[in-house]
Order: C-alpha cells, then sequence, then structure tokens
C-alpha cells in the first residue's frame, strides 16, 4: 500500500517490490501498470542479500515482523540509505544513542513506528498537543468495527503480531512512569467518532506509551487501547491460558514449533480478507492539558472505511492507513521537510505540515476542542 501510494510522488523514480512472498506485490504491479514499479524476491533474515538489494537506493521501507527489523535497521543504515518502518522494537530504545551516531556517521535519516498506530497516531498527538500551552495527558484510541462474512477469527493487521499483542502485559504511562497490566485488562466502552460507534476497548502493550510519554514534554498520563471483538478477546485469553500464544518452541513428535505459529497457520492472511471487509477503522488521538489558564481536551481523529480502501487500491482500511503513514513520512524525506540526518520518531515531525499532507494520500483529520472546565 506505501508502495502504491508513493508510485505517485513524482520524486520517485523506481521502487523495488522486495519479498520472500512476491504473490503480493506481482498483483499489485499487474494492477497498477507502472514502469517505476518492480518485484524482487529478497529473504529479509538474509541480511547480505538486503545489503544488496538497498545499494543505491535512496530510502527502505522495511515492513517486516518487528522482531526482525533492528538488524535490518543495523544492516542498512550505516549504509547511508534512508530508512522507514511501521513499527518499532523494543531493543530501539535500548539502543537509541547508537542508533542516532549511526544516521549521523551514515548521514541518513531514519523514522521508525511511522505506519498508522504507531504513526499517524503519535503525529495526531503532537498535533494536538502543540495547541496547547502545557499538556499533561495523550491518549491513542484505535477502533474497528469490521466484519468479512465466514471468517469468525481474524485479524486485519500482521496476525503474529496481533495475537502477541493480545497475550502479553499491557504497558500504561502513570505517575511518570511506565506500568503494566495483565493482558487485555480495563476492559471499557469508547465512544468513537461516527460512523465507527462505539466499541469494546483494551490496554494492549503498544509504542504509542513510550513514544508520547516520551517526546511530548509535560505528559504525566498517557496509554493506548485498541478495539477487541468480545469473541477474539475471549479466543485469545484462551489461546494464552492454554499456551498457544507462546513464542517458545516445543516438541511437536520431533519437530520444534512455536505454538502461535501454529494458531497463525489456521487463520486468515489479512491478504485472503481484501475486498471481503465491510465497515471503518479510524484512530483518534485525545490530548488533556491547559490552554490559556483553562483545563481543554484537544481530540484529532480519520477515519476510512474498508470499502473505500478497496475500491481505491484494493486493501483494508488497516493496510491502507499503515501505508499511508509510511507514504507521508518517506514523501517528508524525498522532499526535504525532514532533511536533518538522524532517528526520528514521529512526535518529531512537523505534524502541522504533516496534517496538511494527509488529503493527498485520501485521508482526512479531523478535530475537536473541548473545555474541561
Amino acid at each position: 500500500m506505501c508502495a502504491e501510494l508513493l508510485e505517485k510522488n513524482e520524486k520517485v523514480d523506481e521502487i523495488v517490490l522486495a519479498d520472500n512472498w512476491t504473490k503480493p506485490a506481482e498483483d499489485m504491479k499487474r494492477r497498477v501498470k507502472s514502469d517505476k514499479l518492480s518485484v524482487a524476491r529478497v529473504d529479509a533474515s538474509d541480511i547480505e542479500a538486503v545489503k544488496k538489494l538497498v545499494k543505491g537506493a535512496d530510502i527502505l521501507v522495511c515492513a517486516v515482523p518487528f522482531r526482525m527489523i533492528f538488524k535490518v535497521m543495523q544492516a542498512v543504515i550505516p549504509l547511508g540509505v534512508n530508512y522507514i518502518e511501521f513499527s518499532s522494537s523494543d531493543e530501539h530504545a535500548e539502543a537509541l544513542a547508537k542508533l542516532r551516531k549511526m544516521c549521523k556517521d551514515s548521514g541518513a535519516i531514519a523514522i521508525t513506528a511511522m505506519g498508522s498506530d504507531p504513526g499517524i497516531s503519535d503525529v495526531f498527538a503532537r498535533y494536538a498537543a502543540n495547541k496547547l500551552d502545557r499538556p499533561e495527558e495523550a491518549y491513542v484510541r484505535d477502533g474497528d468495527n469490521g466484519s468479512a462474512e465466514g471468517y469468525e477469527f481474524f485479524s486485519l493487521w500482521s496476525p503474529v503480531d496481533m495475537l502477541e499483542e493480545v497475550t502479553v502485559p499491557a504497558a500504561v504511562f502513570r505517575n511518570g512512569k511506565i506500568e503494566y497490566l495483565p493482558p487485555l485488562h480495563e476492559r471499557e466502552i469508547y465512544e468513537f467518532p461516527e460512523p465507527i460507534g462505539p466499541l469494546p476497548v483494551y490496554n494492549t502493550l503498544h509504542e504509542e506509551t513510550f513514544l508520547m510519554s516520551q517526546f511530548i514534554k509535560g505528559i504525566k498520563r498517557a496509554d493506548f487501547k485498541i478495539a477487541v471483538d468480545d469473541g477474539f478477546a475471549k479466543t485469545a485469553t484462551m489461546l494464552r491460558k492454554m499456551g498457544m500464544a507462546s513464542l517458545e518452541p516445543v516438541d511437536v513428535k520431533g519437530v520444534k514449533v512455536r505454538p502461535i505459529d501454529v494458531v497463525v497457520s489456521l487463520m486468515p492472511r489479512p491478504t485472503d480478507l481484501a475486498g471481503k471487509v465491510k465497515g471503518q477503522a479510524g484512530i483518534v488521538a485525545e490530548v488533556i492539558g491547559w490552554k490559556d489558564g483553562k483545563k481543554k481536551m484537544v481530540k484529532v481523529w480519520s477515519i476510512m472505511s474498508h470499502e473505500d480502501a478497496w475500491r481505491i487500491a484494493r486493501s483494508s482500511a488497516t493496510g491502507f492507513m499503515v501505508g499511508a503513514g509510511g507514504a507521508l513520512g518517506a514523501g517528508m524525506i524525498l522532499d526535504g521537510s525532514v532533511k536533518e540526518p538522524g532517528f526520528y520518531v514521529p512526535e518529531q515531525l512537523p505534524a502541522e505540515e504533516f496534517v496538511r499532507r494527509l488529503p493527498t494520500v485520501h485521508l482526512e483529520a479531523k478535530e475537536e476542542v473541548k473545555d474541561l472546565g
């Protein structure tokens, strides 16, 4: 999706779609019919092959599972290749100083967590915080009321990442520090802007909690909650209790397998659901603080229907919005809006300019300021 949006950027001359499973890329190339596009079969775990792939490239947009991204990043940034990824890795926080120096030494720009959420959500939080004199709280809510006929247990994002997200302790930022809650804890009904409406949401382990609390000055409370269907939540909890969400290999008749991989192999790929999903997906950021001596909440959001995403780019709204975040970040590097070598998080991007560009990727930001007394 990111590649399809970047193909329309006049500053882009060539895009190589590289993956170990190339069918989706080949399908997109046939559909878009652009001379800018080519397809290459590359295994991202083969770091030397990745280095060979990016030789001479200006930007690598990395869409591998988050447990692989740190190795890819460490390989390509020293080559002076600009870098964008849709999620982030726990290892980033540990190596932040090293990554900044790596970018400075090579002259590369790297933007981490630049998808939908994280990504657009973090920029929305930054944008909202900029409208306050003293922001104190920042919250992100991810809502999706999508359904796919014939499917009861599915994810429109990476099934491995989603299943892991809802079966590990959830991070929240309270009293100036990160705390952890049990998986799928503190269910609440959140009223998403129409046409999504009310949905059950849960705290999960997500990048925004860490990024907003660290990179928006003054934040004392922050968290992320995602809409999880009650049926999905019950199934995920059962799988966790059975050990079927484990990442540790177990012996099955002499073969070592990760239990989570067995579960995911029985789930549909997100590409299998393309064109079958109905409903809307949306991102909401709420920042609470003080403006002119009054306590206020600034809410910023964007919603897209799965039907529109399919019509525009044969995608779900989930995949579309992730790709849109990456395409906008890459565009800012290409046109010099982000030009100083360094390692960036979305909160450090020019938020007003980012929001202004959303319509170029078929999205729109809406905002509301509420007086809290």
